[in-house]
């Protein structure tokens, strides 16, 4: 009996023998599906190999995340194609997201694979070989600016050489045109109110603080 799913011009129907997958490949149940711009099929699966890549005919073409997405500490959950052809990979079992290259190779990491967040709390937290550490973020897939990549770099450090080089190596430019942008950025920003980090009370809300903003102000050469 012929499976149709959907409706009108977004009607499939089911091929159960589509996926041609040899005897010595187990795979898992299918926790998400992506599909590239060449129109090969990406299966994150909860099987010995997490990501089953096959063509537009069905044929597997390679396997990867094996030793990434090993349960049981792993547990594939959602999948995410970029339009610059990476793929944005959620682990509901180690907390975290993973952005990787369509061979699986690992550009980013966002959470502390293994240690979740308290229940309910809201925190999340990126640590990297600097111990740096930042609270919450969103993700988003449309490519980032210098001056974004000047934006987060604030929230790793107050220093403001360190953000400029953070930036420079976020977006592989120069270092001298980081800094040409964060002191363009620096001009924008004089004389406007700055928005001091809220503050929650135990029970209460959020208080913000608005503060003028700071100005630097050279010593006369002697």
């Amino acid at each position: 009996m012929t499976v149709t799913l959907g409706s009108s011009e977004w009607a499939f129907e089911v091929e159960e023998s589509w996926a041609k997958i040899p005897d010595d490949i187990v795979l898992g149940d299918c926790a998400a599906v992506g599909v590239d711009s060449k129109d090969n099929v990406y299966a994150f699966n909860r099987g010995d190999h997490p990501m089953a890549v096959f063509d537009n005919d069905g044929n597997l073409l390679r396997t990867w995340g094996e030793g990434v997405f090993t349960r049981p500490h792993s547990e594939p959950h959602g999948v995410h194609m970029a339009p610059d052809d990476t793929i944005w990979l959620t682990d509901d079992g180690d907390h975290t997201v993973r952005h990787c290259t369509l061979d699986g190779r690992v550009l980013l990491t966002i959470g502390i694979p293994g240690k979740p967040s308290p229940f309910m709390s809201g925190e999340r937290r990126l640590e990297c070989e600097g111990g740096l550490q930042y609270g919450v973020r969103s993700v988003r897939v449309d490519l980032p600016t210098l001056e974004d990549a000047l934006f987060a770099a604030e929230g790793l450090t107050r220093d403001t050489r360190q953000q400029i080089h953070i930036a420079a190596a976020l977006m592989q430019v120069p270092v001298d045109q980081a800094r040409a942008e964060a002191e363009r950025i620096s001009k924008d920003r004089a004389g406007r109110p700055q928005v001091e980090p809220g503050r929650r009370t135990p029970g209460g809300p959020v208080i913000v603080e608005r503060r003028p903003a700071r100005r630097a102000v050279r010593a006369a050469p002697r």
